[in-house]
């Protein structure tokens, strides 16, 4: 994942491959409507551990990752020696018309700064170039969301989301303001199973939380982490397994 201007997440690259797998499978979809050309020079912005990247070059595209989490680049390097990986800041992107199409998979929502982001992205295209990308979209884990919120009131701590999850008139009218047609864009369901069985939405929470329970002293968040599954329990434990309430956008934009 690519800059985060709230508290930095502590990313476990073995962990987010195996249990939360999901992020670059789903994200096999938003290769195929990026339909990359051979020969195409493309940038994944917030490549991650690289999978994706590794998926559109295998169809003859030049392809550069992006991501600022070390620890991220260094696995997807070993990953994917042939392609490409820098280090580098999504609002700050280090190249000038060079690319023939930006792609973006579960990276944008962790920058609220999506004004700096998408003149970036702009200034990275070549005219007639497309960004490409999916991110979480309004009322994306909201019920996670709104349990963690009680279970830190409970204890006297106040949290907010800090995410950036747009509706799609909201995200379009700011790819139009830098100078994007929009050709597409879709806000839609993704009920997303977590892996781990009875400690799923504990281990999304230590993956992806970070940011979200900040205010929460370390001595304290085990048992906010705790509260928070057994408020959200009703409506997204089966006895099985947990289902996060996703929704993403999902969009097409093209450089004037």
């Amino acid at each position: 994942m690519t800059d985060r201007d709230t508290t930095p997440n502590e990313w476990d690259t073995r962990d987010y491959d195996d249990d939360h797998a999901f992020v670059f499978e789903y994200g096999e979809d938003v290769v195929g409507l990026l339909d990359p050309e051979p020969g195409e020079r493309i940038l994944d912005l917030g490549c991650g551990t690289g999978h994706l990247s590794a998926a559109i070059a295998d169809g003859g595209a030049s392809v550069v990752g992006l991501d600022r989490d070390p620890a991220m680049l260094a696995e997807a390097r070993a990953a994917h020696p042939d392609v490409p990986f820098v280090r580098g800041d999504a609002r700050r992107v280090p190249f000038d018309g060079a690319f023939d199409a930006v792609f973006s998979n579960a990276a944008l929502h962790w920058i609220p700064d999506q004004a700096s982001v998408t003149a970036s992205v702009a200034a990275a295209l070549r005219p007639g170039g497309r960004f490409v990308a999916e991110l979480g979209g309004a009322g994306n884990v909201s019920t996670v969301v709104e349990a963690a919120r009680a279970a830190a009131a409970a204890r006297g701590y106040d949290i907010e989301s800090p995410w950036y999850f747009p509706t799609v008139g909201e995200h379009a009218t700011l790819l139009e303001e830098y100078g994007f047609e929009v050709r597409y864009a879709t806000l839609f369901d993704r009920p997303t199973e977590l892996a781990g069985g009875e400690s799923g939405l504990a281990s999304w929470l230590d993956m992806f939380g970070d940011s979200l329970l900040a205010p929460i002293p370390a001595d304290e968040r085990d048992a906010v982490v705790a509260d928070a599954a057994e408020r959200a329990r009703d409506a997204l434990f089966d006895g099985t397994s947990w289902t996060a309430d996703y929704r993403r956008l999902r969009f097409v934009a093209v450089r004037d």
